[in-house]
């Protein structure tokens, strides 16, 4: 976000561990943070953690809602975890519904503001539907944490390490909802349960258990 001159996060699927802890991170940052969602129940979740912008995508209010989290937070920067279908589309669109609305010239080709969309998992393996409705100022990206972190300088990665190990039991703890061995996790039951990658199922596997 800092390094690419963003001011604000987008992030979706957001009651995972990893959307938890980046809400604990910006919330220790300062920094806005729209989290997307998908049940009532997740934003509860969210919001009892602090969260101040929670919208949840199945609801019939959600471009609307998203557009207004991003007009009060100015967010042009989102993570996609979960890849297919039309939510880097719908986030992009209201990106610049955002950012548009108080421009007093119309153009062709939208509003000169850059807008970002990173997807770094595949939640969904279907094809990724682009609406064109956003201007030309505009991306849709890969994102691999280990081409970033290559990118970095050696002072920035050692800081981060250290941030890491000073905050593993908060910031970045992580909760699940099984501990299996190495040979539990190829048990069918297990396979089903952690296999449909559910929020508040996860199974951390001990391969020397």
């Amino acid at each position: 976000m800092r390094a690419e001159g963003h001011k604000a996060i987008v992030h979706a699927a957001a009651a995972s561990n990893l959307g938890q802890m980046l809400n604990r991170i910006c919330i220790a940052d300062g920094i806005d943070l729209v989290n997307i969602v998908r049940k009532p129940e997740q934003e509860t979740l969210l919001r009892e953690l602090g969260a101040k912008y929670v919208v949840n995508s199945s609801s019939d209010n959600f471009m609307a809602d998203l557009t207004q989290a991003l007009i009060e937070t100015g967010a042009t920067i989102a993570f996609d975890p979960i890849g297919g279908g039309r939510l880097a589309s719908d986030i992009l669109t209201c990106m610049e519904t955002a950012v548009s609305r108080n421009s007093t010239e119309y153009s062709v080709y939208g509003t000169d503001i850059y807008k970002q969309v990173y997807i770094y998992g595949g939640l969904d393996r279907g094809p990724i539907t682009i609406n064109r409705s956003f201007g030309f100022a505009w991306g849709v990206n890969g994102f691999l944490l280990f081409n970033a972190l290559g990118k970095l300088n050696k002072e920035t990665a050692i800081a981060m390490r250290k941030r890491i190990a000073a905050e593993i039991k908060t910031t970045f703890a992580s909760h699940y909802t099984h501990e299996v061995s190495l040979a539990g996790a190829l048990q069918l039951d297990a396979m089903a349960v952690y296999g449909k990658q559910a929020t508040g199922e996860k199974y951390l596997i001990r391969p020397q258990s």
